[in-house]
């Protein structure tokens, strides 16, 4: 099924207006010269911390202690991921890290 002009129009418009208003609407709510609402700070200060733990819990949550391999391949990529931040405070390699050492143990490792 394709799309008729009208309707490729209609949702070019709407993606345009939609990147516009994510990206202007911060600015004309809170404008350069006013400080920032406390409640802002707040999320800005909780936030970061509340999106990892999502995620972390979002990661391990299919992970099954019955099956072959435990979890510990998962295991095995926190672990990596945490020595490397640990000891070169650079997220980007944590993450590739990680990543790369959880793919060779699924891939690899554990069949």
């Amino acid at each position: 099924m394709t799309m008729s002009l009208t309707q490729q129009i209609i949702t070019i418009a709407m993606v345009v207006l939609g990147t516009m208003l994510t990206r202007f609407l911060p600015f004309i709510v809170f404008p350069s010269g006013k400080p920032t609402p406390k409640y802002v700070q707040y999320l800005g200060k909780v936030l970061p911390s509340a999106v990892i733990g999502l995620l972390v819990i979002y990661c391990f949550k299919d992970v099954s202690l019955l099956s072959a391999s435990r979890g510990i391949p998962e295991f095995l990529g926190v672990v990596v991921v945490a020595f490397l931040h640990y000891w070169r405070k650079n997220m980007l390699i944590s993450i590739a890290g990680g990543t790369i050492v959880y793919m060779i143990l699924v891939q690899v490792v554990f069949l």
